[in-house]
This record gives C-alpha cells, sequence and structure tokens, in this order.
C-alpha cells in the first residue's frame, strides 16, 4: 500500500505540472527531501525520479512559465561562483572517483537554489514552497518521533523510511534541521493561507513541534540538544512575555528529564567532558590535520580530501579512587577520518578561497533577512503582517544550521540550500514590490509616483 501510494501521489503531482508548472518545482522539492524513490521497493526504486523531477521543474519553468518577474540576486552570482569553484576543484581532487561522487548530488544542489528564487514571484509560490518543505521533512521527523516515544532511539540506531545513515536520514542532520524547521512550522501556522490559521492547523503545528524536539532524544544525537538551547534563545526576540517564557521553559525541562533515556542522558555528559570522549578528539585532531593541510593546499583539495589524513588521538581518564585519582592519556591513530565541521569541511576540499565564498554566502543571508525584519516588522496592514515574520524564521533557521554545522560535515546539504532559495526568493519578490518609488521633481503635466504595495 505504501508503495502505491507513493507511486500515486507522485503521478498525480507530475500531472498537475501540465497545468500549472510550477507544482514540478514543489515535486522536486517533495522528492528530493523525502527520498521516495528510496522508501519505495517497486516502480519509484526502479526509475531516476529525482532526475525526472529535476527536468520537469527546469524545463517547465523555461518554457511554460512566465519569467516577467524574476530576478537575479547577488546572492544567486555567489551560489553559480561556488558552483564553478567546485566543479574546478573536483577536476584535480585528491582522490577523483570519490570526488566525483559527491559532485554528483552537489552540482544539482547547487543548481537548485540557483534556480529555485527565479520562480518564487509571488506570496502563494513562497509560502507553498515552504509548506512541501515543513511537510516532507515532517513525513521524517512524524516517524522519528513515534518511534522515539515507542523506545526505538539510539545513537546510529533509529531506523527511518530509509535505512541509510546519510544525506538528510544521518542523525546529526535531521536532529539540526529537525530543530530548524520549528520556525517555519509556526511561520505557517501563524500566516498560512493554503492551510488558514485555526484549531487544527494549531494542533498539527504543537504535534509536528514537539516530534522535532523528540529527534535529538531519540538520535541520541549532542548536536540537536546545542541545537535546541539555541532555539530556546533565538526565542527570546520574538516573545512578548520574557519572564514569563524562561519561566514556562524551565519548569517544561525540570519536568522532562525524569523521562529521558538514561543512554541519553549519558551521551549529552559528554559536551562537558569531550577530553574523555574518543569522537570529539578525534574531531580535534581532524581539524588540525586540516589548518596544516591548507598551508600546502591553500585551494583545497577537492571532495573528500580528508580521505588522505593520518591522525594521532589523546584521551584522558580517570584512573584509581578517593585521593589517589590520577589521569591516564590513552593513545590512538587513525586516517581517512571525516571532518565532522562544515567550516573545516569548506576549508580542506574547497580551500580558502571556496571557504569564503560559502562564508559570503551564509553572512549575506542573515544580513538580508535582518533588513527584511527591520523593514516590515512595524506595518500592520492585512497583506503586510507576514513578511517580517518568514525572514525571522529563515534567520532562525538559519543560525541554528551555522551552530549546528560546527560539528557536522553538511556544508552542501540539499535541505539548507532550499532554505538559502527561498531567503533569496523572499528578498527578490520585496525588493519588486514593496518598496516605494522614490520621489522625483513632479515636472508640469507628469502624474507623481505611486507607492507599489506588497502583493
Amino acid at each position: 500500500m505504501l508503495n502505491l501510494a507513493l507511486t500515486g501521489f507522485i503521478a498525480l503531482l507530475f500531472a498537475l505540472g501540465l497545468r500549472r508548472p510550477f507544482v514540478w518545482v514543489l515535486a522536486y522539492l517533495y522528492v528530493d527531501i523525502l527520498l521516495p524513490q528510496k522508501v519505495s521497493w517497486g516502480f519509484l526504486s526502479q526509475v531516476p525520479i529525482s532526475l525526472v523531477a529535476f527536468v520537469l521543474a527546469f524545463a517547465g519553468w523555461a518554457l511554460l512559465d512566465d519569467k516577467r518577474d524574476s530576478r537575479f540576486t547577488l546572492r544567486q552570482g555567489l551560489i553559480a561562483l561556488l558552483l564553478v569553484y567546485c566543479g574546478i576543484t573536483t577536476m584535480t581532487a585528491d582522490f577523483p572517483v570519490e570526488a566525483a561522487a559527491k559532485w554528483a548530488w552537489v552540482w544539482k544542489a547547487l543548481v537548485f537554489a540557483l534556480f529555485l528564487p527565479l520562480t518564487l514571484r509571488t506570496r502563494l509560490r513562497i509560502e507553498a514552497a515552504a509548506l512541501i518543505m515543513v511537510l516532507s521533512i515532517g513525513a521524517i521527523i512524524i516517524d522519528g518521533g513515534i518511534k522515539s516515544l515507542a523506545g526505538g532511539g539510539g545513537y546510529g540506531t533509529l531506523r527511518l523510511f530509509v535505512p541509510d545513515n546519510a544525506g538528510i536520514y544521518e542523525g546529526s542532520t535531521l536532529s539540526m534541521m529537525a530543530i530548524a524547521t520549528i520556525p517555519l512550522i509556526w511561520w505557517l501556522a501563524r500566516h498560512g493561507t493554503l492551510f488558514k490559521p485555526g484549531k487544527p492547523v494549531w494542533l498539527f503545528a504543537a504535534a509536528l513541534t514537539f516530534a522535532c524536539l523528540l529527534i535529538p532524544v531519540g538520535t541520541q544525537t549532542r548536536t540537536g540538544l546545542l541545537c535546541i538551547g539555541l532555539l530556546g534563545v533565538l526565542a527570546l526576540r520574538s516573545v512578548k512575555r520574557r519572564v514569563l517564557y524562561v519561566t514556562l521553559v524551565g519548569a517544561a525541562l525540570v519536568v522532562a528529564i525524569p523521562f529521558l533515556p538514561a543512554s541519553y542522558t549519558q551521551r549529552m555528559g559528554t559536551i562537558e567532558h569531550h577530553g574523555a570522549d574518543q569522537s570529539a578528539s578525534t574531531r580535534v585532531a581532524v581539524w588540525k590535520w586540516t589548518l596544516e593541510y591548507v598551508k600546502d593546499h591553500p585551494f583545497g583539495g577537492g571532495f573528500d580530501a580528508f580521505r588522505g589524513n593520518k591522525i594521532r588521538i589523546e584521551t584522558r581518564r580517570a584512573v584509581g579512587e578517593g585521593n589517589t585519582v590520577s589521569v591516564a592519556v590513552d593513545e590512538a591513530f587513525d586516517q581517512a577520518r571525516a571532518y565532522h565541521s562544515s567550516y573545516f569541511e569548506m576549508l580542506g576540499e574547497q580551500g580558502w578561497p571556496g571557504l569564503v565564498l560559502w562564508l559570503w554566502l551564509q553572512a549575506s543571508g542573515l544580513w538580508q533577512m535582518e533588513r527584511v525584519r527591520a523593514r516590515w516588522k512595524k506595518r500592520t496592514a492585512e497583506d503586510e503582517t507576514w513578511q517580517a515574520p518568514l525572514a525571522s524564521a529563515l534567520q532562525y533557521a538559519h543560525l541554528i544550521y551555522l551552530a549546528g554545522s560546527l560539528f557536522v560535515g553538511i556544508a552542501f546539504q540539499p535541505f539548507m540550500f532550499m532554505i538559502i532559495g527561498l531567503q533569496c526568493g523572499l528578498w527578490s519578490y520585496l525588493r519588486r514590490t514593496g518598496v516605494p518609488v522614490r520621489p522625483q521633481v513632479r515636472k508640469l503635466g507628469t502624474a507623481l509616483p505611486v507607492r507599489v504595495r506588497a502583493q
């Protein structure tokens, strides 16, 4: 039944795209996030459904869609530069075969992020893209949340739709993206027009938020806990009654802690005592190796350049009891260990130029969303109250990603580049529809400039 349902739903999306080509863009978002071709075991698993949706999305826009309001932004230019630069480093990579395998999906994520803003020329399209993204990742999150409640969680053992522990289904990545999705969930619940705010929408948003918070528990990832803490701090900026908010959050933590699995609390304890954790010590050793590597390879070594590392790892543990406790240092050696940090991933693979481009892309997104928020937050007209909250939601999601990616190597995570595409689309749309015409000296017989209102 699941196989038939997935096949029928995708067929329906493709059919609707014949009448509304933008639906093919939504279909690609759904396919690239949920990966139904991996969930299915029948027809979909035998067809390159992601490539089909990718081609249809581009062809539909190029041949059938109205392009008069499409705009190319500076950040899309940065994505294009990053795409070209990564292509060059792939051709000169230290490990050509492995680099080509990663390039096979990275270029698609970058090209789609470059393309998506061109299609988001109305509020309805922006909202529809955000909704499909939330519901697609929400299906994975609900599955993981239910299994976490049922006691099926554990580090690296939480089984979701796809058995692969890779991509968005990887534990740390899913934990981070689940928490980053929460601001978008509540923007849709408060300002959505496709599903208008009401009791059913609010109940679903609350349940999905609870499932998002369960994912870090079910996956037992430290990154997820850090992201929850950051979201709690960021929320202080938007809430009106901060004292009440802090009180309720503190009470919720006190109530929740006794119900957490012992294995989860033990793993979270390694955040403070990271020197005794070999996983954390390995990451530090790889980061040191990367800094040494780029001294001789300032332009990076291409995708998967970490395969050339050989590292020495030190961990410390307490030995003895009472007044005779001493610290023992254990030594181990390893090689070909991944970066476990998006920042060092960019530095090692793309060198200093790639890291600068990537950081510029991230920082400019935060700045643009802050500009939008500042410009629209005091407006009260009926059609002018959704822009600032959406900018804040996208900014919070971005900050959570940047914090979590300190410890996870997901510099090219497709879901995050979709969020960047949403940011570019919102920025371009509001620049076109929401900026008043500059006053000019009126000549005899000419009309005064008219203020353009947001649609």
